[in-house]
């Protein structure tokens, strides 16, 4: 069985578990369901939690009772409360008011980091009659976290997107100590590893590997339903396939490579998959923490031209 250590995250010197929970899907269980999958993961080990707003945050503060708060990181977004059907909202007003709330929601004083979250939709930048503020320019996200982590409702600010350019543009700015990338660093593509992880390196930027199992791709289950779930159409189709069917004649779960490999990531980072339900939970740190053969790295990397250096 392998361990789960800890990480550094960048110059947040927060030093969570390497695997994280992510709040994303927990929107489909019941609160029963959620308050019980969260209960779990903090029973085994899981430290670092990565939530979405609206009712799950409710939730999540119940799950947290009890003391639990102090025990945990927890990470909150903004710019996530839809305003209309194109587009979120990047205001100063709205930033601190989905903040507020999430900290009524949670019953706490503090969130340890908030993301700036929905920059980089395709909307944002690919139709213009959608409404946008930017969120890093002045008077708005970004500038009204900054005066919340002088007041001490925060304490590191972060953001999460997928595209490139709005990760370097973030980071420029100097304020940004975290970077959520999703999609951008799994069995299926190393971007992130050519195009900001050097960027992050140098900035002492942690990395929150979002995604690792390709929304869906690398579940398991057929490519094609995934794919629908997911509602993003890329070229990692057709690779997903033929991983999940070298996986099935060796008997293997395509998890636990799909996470072993993000949570071997050359850059200071947490793995933080998405989870819905105990099941779920168990799941991912089953998988996290199996032990996969020397050889099975070997071949998966020969067979697929893969990276595996640290894992064979």
């Amino acid at each position: 069985m392998v361990d789960l250590s800890t990480r550094r995250l960048g110059r947040t010197e927060m030093t969570p578990i390497c695997l994280g929970l992510g709040g994303a899907w927990w929107g489909s269980s019941s609160e029963e369901e959620t308050i019980a999958g969260i209960e779990k993961a903090l029973n085994l080990g899981l430290n670092f939690l990565d939530t979405y707003p609206g009712q799950n945050e409710e939730r999540w503060g119940k799950a947290l009772g009890g003391g639990r708060r102090e025990q945990v990181y927890l990470q909150g977004k903004v710019s996530s409360h839809v305003r209309n059907d194109m587009t979120s909202d990047h205001t100063a007003a709205a930033t601190r008011r989905s903040v507020e709330n999430s900290l009524r929601c949670f019953d706490t004083d503090y969130l340890d980091s908030v993301l700036i979250h929905g920059y980089d939709e395709p909307d944002v930048f690919d139709r213009p009659d959608t409404a946008f503020e930017d969120p890093l320019a002045p008077g708005n996200a970004l500038d009204e976290l900054i005066k919340l982590r002088d007041e001490g409702k925060i304490r590191h600010i972060g953001i999460g997107a997928r595209r490139h350019e709005v990760i370097h543009r973030a980071i420029d700015t100097g304020e940004i100590e975290l970077v959520l990338t999703y999609l951008e660093y799994n069995l299926l593509t190393r971007a992130a590893e050519r195009d900001f992880f050097p960027l992050c390196k140098e900035k002492d930027v942690g990395v929150i590997l979002a995604s690792p199992l390709g929304m869906g791709l690398l579940t398991g289950r057929p490519v094609e339903e995934a794919e629908e779930m997911r509602k993003i159409r890329d070229a990692s189709k057709p690779r997903a396939g033929e991983m999940l069917a070298w996986c099935g004649e060796k008997g293997l779960d395509i998890r636990h490579l799909a996470i072993q490999f993000c949570l071997n990531a050359d850059v200071e980072s947490i793995v933080l998959p998405g989870q819905a339900n105990v099941e779920e939970v168990v799941g991912t740190y089953e998988a996290a923490t199996a032990d996969i053969p020397a050889e099975v790295w070997r071949e998966f990397g020969e067979m697929f031209e893969v990276d595996i250096s640290g894992l064979s």
